[in-house]
């Protein structure tokens, strides 16, 4: 069951943009977060969460959406997330990102079981986010997490070439490209 939740839990970037999804919802997704591991246990991690158009819009103008697809400037409108999540810290510990990692994917293990999808997002511009939301805390922008009710398939695909290992889209499908267990393990065929 988890192998099912985690292959299902990929980076989407297109969703319905007439789905709405509830505050209660993202503090569900918020109390999943906070039963997580933290370094230390220091809990530095800390969330503003939007679900309405305007503020979304606000946080949706800031961020950029695929690299490696030079072609596609995001999602049209009718295509935007429902929510946001973004991670913040008032300070940066050593292990900060390990922490923001974990609770980003454990966001997005619980939206996916919810019948959601995101992406986390650290192509933003942080000095605009900063002003289109009025923070007046000192909080430090970490990421952003997109959430919304997917309309596109993500079709994952095994490899062992490391040099071709960036995605692609057609009209309806997008592909990512996943390195086959021999490739990572370094130590691999001594085991087997």
């Amino acid at each position: 069951m988890l192998k099912e939740l985690v292959r299902k839990n990929r980076s989407y970037r297109r969703f319905d943009g007439k789905h709405q999804i509830n505050i209660k919802t993202l503090i569900e997704l918020i109390n999943l977060a906070r039963f997580c591991a933290s370094a230390a246990n220091i809990q530095p991690i800390r969330f503003h969460l939007s679900n309405s158009a305007t503020t979304n819009s606000k946080i949706f103008e800031t961020l950029s959406w695929a690299g490696f697809l030079t072609d596609w400037d995001g999602p049209e409108e009718d295509e935007t997330p429902s929510a946001y999540i973004t991670l913040l810290s008032e300070s940066t510990p050593k292990y900060l990102l390990y922490d923001a990692g974990i609770v980003s994917q454990t966001i997005l293990l619980g939206a996916s079981e919810l019948g959601l999808g995101g992406c986390i997002i650290g192509s933003i511009d942080k000095d605009k986010l900063k002003e289109n939301l009025n923070f007046s805390f000192n909080y430090n922008i970490i990421s952003v997490i997109a959430l919304g009710k997917p309309i596109e398939e993500v079709k994952l695909h095994d490899t062992s070439d490391e040099t071709r290992l960036r995605y692609w889209r057609d009209e309806n499908i997008h592909y990512v490209p996943k390195l086959k267990s021999e490739k990572l393990v370094v130590n691999y065929f001594e085991l087997m």
